[in-house]
């Protein structure tokens, strides 16, 4: 049995998530899925296991929905067991909790950055980088020179926005997590408050290190997962 770790989100606005919930938990039980799915009105976010063609048909399954939600940002990782107890789907008022209403990234984002030009824009001295996941998280493992906010959890993080960063001195600012979705919200945050050059890596952490080869990589470390592998390495995603 060939299993796979599928990480993916996508922001879009969702009119009914309760509905939605309806409509896709049967679907995820039937396959055997086991994970996390959280639905609310501004997109999808999801940590699901099981065997590949059971994720394959769960991922037609979101392009069918209502809304079609076709446009994932989505990782894939193989396992050799499904790495959670049992499957959850729920509904939330944000699919990852920031507390500021601003921070909307159907209205506006930063730059994408492609892995491949991460590297070329985090080496400017002009660039301000941020590592935009929690304080427990970084201790794992980071990009050199990169800039801890010490939250313990995300919703801290428009604090330290308040507290340790302005406009008119970061002009340029890039910022990564795991896999990407916190950077989309974190970005949103800048640009609504002023901030004129965000930038955040596509794909996170994850997919950086699924593409980019150890020796060009500047991370430094292991990556922290939320689920029982803990944390992962360039040699767990390729």
């Amino acid at each position: 049995m060939t299993i796979t770790v599928a990480a993916f989100y996508q922001f879009i606005p969702v009119p009914d998530p309760r509905a939605l919930r309806a409509e896709l938990l049967p679907v995820a039980e039937a396959l055997g899925l086991k994970g996390t799915l959280i639905l609310a009105s501004e997109g999808v976010n999801g940590t699901l296991a099981g065997e590949s063609a059971a994720i394959d048909g769960f991922l037609d399954r979101l392009g069918q929905a209502n809304p079609p939600i076709d446009r994932l940002e989505l990782k894939r990782a193989p396992a050799e067991s499904i790495p959670f107890r049992r499957l959850k789907v729920r509904v939330k008022r944000e699919i990852v909790a920031i507390a500021a209403a601003e921070a909307d990234p159907t209205v506006s984002v930063g730059t994408y950055v492609d892995p491949a030009d991460w590297n070329a824009l985090i080496g400017q001295p002009d660039v301000t980088l941020i590592d935009t996941r929690n304080a427990f998280e970084v201790a794992l493992g980071s990009f050199a020179g990169a800039v801890d906010p010490r939250t313990a959890r995300f919703s801290e993080f428009p604090g330290f926005v308040d507290a340790h960063l302005d406009p008119a001195v970061h002009r340029r600012v890039a910022m990564f997590c795991t896999g990407g979705i916190r950077c989309e919200k974190a970005t949103a945050l800048l640009k609504a408050r002023g901030f004129a050059e965000v930038y955040h890596l596509k794909g996170g952490i994850l997919g950086y290190l699924a593409r980019i080869s150890a020796g060009e990589s500047r991370w430094n470390g292991s990556c922290f997962v939320f689920d029982e592998r803990v944390a992962v390495g360039r040699d767990d995603l390729v």
